[in-house]
């Protein structure tokens, strides 16, 4: 008998927004994969580890996933963490890989996922709080009303165009891009917010564009609003 992978969202960051389900899926299940080289240091794991601290009596495995666009090197780490996971699932053990916020929304963990699918065994995903929900309700403030566009953008790549887009825009990921996704607010003439760490110890909010730190960590999401809005 084969084992079964579970992909499962542990939310953005707050231990108390991990999903009941999220919650009985580890406790089933024999292996932890965690992204990272260290499982203890791992964001996700750490999330975790408050509420459900019997996971360190779990078998825990850290797969290198690294924060690069470098197509060889991703393809590689994928396919690693792949055939690591499979070992486990060929013993007919249960595995349950642990990714920040939710996992169908630019997840690493979807391109390991679709490797284990394809290489024909059982896999689930168990969804999660997406972390701009949780910046949403963090701040007091909806995310969209009445017939309001949302819009979903990663900001580490082009977003000159998707600024221009009706409605609320959610930028994600900036990071080393920060500075110049800055500057296109600022000529978009946007208001805008963003969270860092929003859930996590060091959470800092920015109630302006001028505040945000060009340095700010990986962890920062921002929310664009349509001016009569905010």
């Amino acid at each position: 008998m084969i084992g079964k992978l579970y992909g499962i969202g542990v939310g953005p960051g707050e231990a108390e927004l991990l999903t009941l389900k999220a919650l009985r899926i580890m406790r089933e299940s024999d292996v932890i994969i965690v992204p990272g080289t260290d499982v203890e240091k791992s964001v996700a794991y750490q999330i975790v580890l408050p509420v459900f601290p019997e996971i360190t009596e779990k078998t825990r495995v850290a797969v290198k996933m690294p924060m690069t666009k470098d197509p060889v090197r991703l393809e590689e780490s994928h396919q690693k963490a792949a055939e690591v996971i499979e070992i486990f699932l060929r013993e007919g053990k249960q595995v349950a890989f642990l990714t920040l916020g939710d996992v169908t929304i630019y997840s690493t963990y979807l391109y390991v996922h679709h490797r284990v699918a394809e290489a024909g065994y059982p896999v689930e995903i168990v969804n999660g709080i997406p972390s701009f929900c949780a910046v949403a309700a963090r701040l007091n403030m909806g995310l969209v009303e009445k017939s309001e566009m949302l819009h979903i953008i990663p900001a580490s790549y082009q977003i000159e165009e998707a600024l221009k887009l009706p409605g609320t825009k959610v930028l994600m990921k900036a990071g080393k891009q920060m500075g110049h996704v800055k500057e296109l607010l600022k000529q978009a003439d946007a208001t805008a917010v963003m969270i860092e760490n929003c859930g996590m110890p060091g959470e800092k909010i920015y109630s302006t564009i001028d505040e945000i730190p060009e340095d700010a960590g990986y962890y920062s999401l921002i929310i664009v609003k349509e001016k009569k809005e905010l």
